[in-house]
């Protein structure tokens, strides 16, 4: 099976989405492709029981990427072996009402992880410059102070909430938190075969919503909005990685594999050692115990 290396898919530099394929062939069959995604959920499972006994960082894991891209397929088979204590899943979808009552940010704070644990966000706080660019008129629905027509949402705009959210993540990155940002790269054919399955098949139609095929027509805009957000906010402390996603147990296996690998790396993540007095005691703690 071909190795890979997180590097190969991290934005370090201005990119176009043309530049990277929505496919990539790992010289596996299916099967092994799974195996192998077995293999370092497991592991990945067991490093985050070591975060949580070493309470210093946790992991903010942001998932973007068109409707059928396989997020929420992915969170199911990447996350399924982790202890449910450790690892938290939220999907943002339209803000509420109490929601657009407060900045657009503060939902999102509201979700992020302890420390010890992986925070899974299903659609993140970027889709405050992907949605609402492609419908600017969204913006009006937040009753900011400043914005009282479409006019004022331009590109000022847009510049100080790209600010904001460069703002908002190097704070989380500076007190603890490891973020990771996955955009699934599908290509507009996948999608189209997606969406066909959802309404061919009965089990499947009750996922199909006929937006998906008014922001369908939309893709262009879409892609050149990704593309931007990608461009704008992929910072060492919180990088982009963009994952070819037209096949669904590939992308899983990245997105596991760029996670273990990376979170790995942390020398300083270790099991806390035990108190020098209780250590000192314990095979009298095994006597009281083997005695009762």
């Amino acid at each position: 099976m071909r190795q890979i290396s997180a590097d190969q898919f991290k934005i370090t530099y201005s990119t176009t989405l043309k530049e990277h394929s929505t496919k990539i062939d790992l010289q596996a069959d299916e099967d092994t492709v799974k195996d192998a995604l077995k293999d370092v959920r497991k592991d990945l499972g067991d490093w985050q029981d070591t975060l949580y006994a070493h309470d210093k960082y946790a992991v903010l894991v942001c998932l973007q990427g068109m409707d059928t891209s396989g997020k929420d397929s992915l969170i199911r088979e990447v996350f399924k072996d982790f202890n449910v204590r450790g690892v938290e899943v939220h999907s943002f979808k339209v803000p509420t009402d109490l929601e657009r009552d407060h900045d657009y940010l503060w939902r999102h704070y509201l979700a992020l992880p302890a420390r010890g644990k992986f925070g899974v966000h299903n659609r993140t706080h970027y889709e405050n410059v992907l949605v609402t660019r492609v419908h600017p008129e969204y913006i009006l629905g937040e009753q900011l102070p400043n914005v009282t027509s479409l006019s004022d949402v331009n590109d000022k705009f847009w510049n100080k909430r790209f600010k904001q959210i460069n703002n908002f993540e190097e704070h989380l990155a500076e007190n603890g938190t490891l973020i990771f940002k996955f955009f699934l790269n599908l290509s507009k054919e996948e999608q189209k075969h997606r969406l066909l399955r959802r309404l061919n098949k009965k089990s499947k139609n009750w996922k199909f919503s006929p937006g998906d095929l008014k922001e369908r027509k939309l893709w262009d805009n879409y892609m050149t909005c990704y593309e931007d957000a990608i461009n704008r906010t992929s910072k060492p402390h919180a990088p982009w990685y963009i994952i070819p996603a037209d096949d669904k147990p590939t992308a899983r296996y990245l997105v596991a594999k760029i996670l273990h690998d990376s979170l790995t790396q942390l020398e300083d993540v270790v099991e806390p050692e035990l108190d020098s007095e209780i250590k000192a005691e314990i095979d009298s703690y095994k006597a009281e115990l083997n005695n009762e």
